[in-house]
């Protein structure tokens, strides 16, 4: 494939779901001309809804595959075989970037159904990228040459940050890290709320000021040169407030309950993988 750039290029999307609204919302916010932008989904009214919202191109049909220089495969897991062995005809002349953002599905998976000259670069994404803020982690199979993990850089980074994985197998690490991860904080905000509300705040009051507290605690750790221990001491005073609250956490075991949840976490998706 020649060098390519986003602005020169036609991407297209199997699957109309969240995910790929954020990611096309996304691309059309970097200056990206919607006209070559192609999504297809069985559901007519998403189609509808892109379209009105976009202004993308929306079809049933995957026929758009054939010219696309890229292609999102935005589908559920269990469907991704039969989607692949549809699409199989249709590409297998243009053999354009292949983009999976779909768990569990390994790059030899997705060759063996494709074609084992298929580009191909395995994307796990999270939540937060529908509002833009994602972390994404991409691996590349031996035939994604340079220009091409370019743009999928530039695709995903369209909606936050990715970094680049050596190996495919820490892909389930990096599920239980970020892209389950998401979960994790809100399950602590939702603890700190109900605190907050048993010591007699209103429950909007708890809510704002959780909110604002880890909004706040997440930049101002993206900001610092300080690493996070640094930054943790430095709101810790020796005799204080927070100093106690700290012990109670080690106390109670966090560092442990929290290795044991992420290790939870990655066995799972291993598990997920293997089926």
């Amino acid at each position: 494939m020649q060098d390519l750039s986003l602005k020169n290029i036609s991407i297209g999307f199997i699957g109309a779901g969240n995910m790929a609204v954020s990611l096309i919302k996304g691309l059309l916010s970097t200056g990206i001309n919607p006209t070559n932008i192609w999504a297809a989904d069985i559901d007519q009214e998403k189609l509808e809804r892109l379209a009105a919202d976009s202004k993308v191109n929306t079809t049933r049909s995957e026929d758009f595959a054939a010219t696309t220089d890229v292609l999102v495969l935005a589908v559920k897991p269990q469907a991704m075989k039969n989607v692949c062995l549809q699409l199989t005809n249709e590409i297998n002349g243009s053999k354009p970037l292949i983009i999976s953002i779909a768990a569990g599905i390994t790059t030899d998976n997705l060759a063996a159904w494709l074609g084992a000259d298929s580009s191909i670069v395995r994307c796990m994404p999270n939540t937060p990228a529908l509002i833009g803020k994602g972390a994404s982690a991409l691996f590349a199979n031996s035939a994604v040459s340079d220009s091409q993990k370019q743009i999928a850089q530039e695709v995903m980074e369209a909606v936050g940050i990715s970094v680049w994985i050596a190996a495919e197998a820490d892909i389930d690490s990096v599920t239980a890290v970020s892209g389950s991860g998401p979960a994790y904080f809100f399950l602590f905000i939702e603890a700190i709320q109900k605190a907050a509300v048993d010591l007699g705040l209103s429950e909007e009051l708890a809510r704002q000021l959780s909110y604002h507290t880890a909004l706040g605690a997440a930049e101002l750790a993206i900001g610092s040169d300080d690493d996070i221990e640094t930054l943790r001491k430095n709101v810790t005073s020796p005799g204080g407030t927070t100093e106690k609250a700290i012990l109670a956490f080690e106390k109670g075991g966090l560092r442990e309950l929290v290795a044991d949840a992420v290790q939870a976490a990655q066995r799972r998706s291993i598990e997920l993988g293997k089926n």
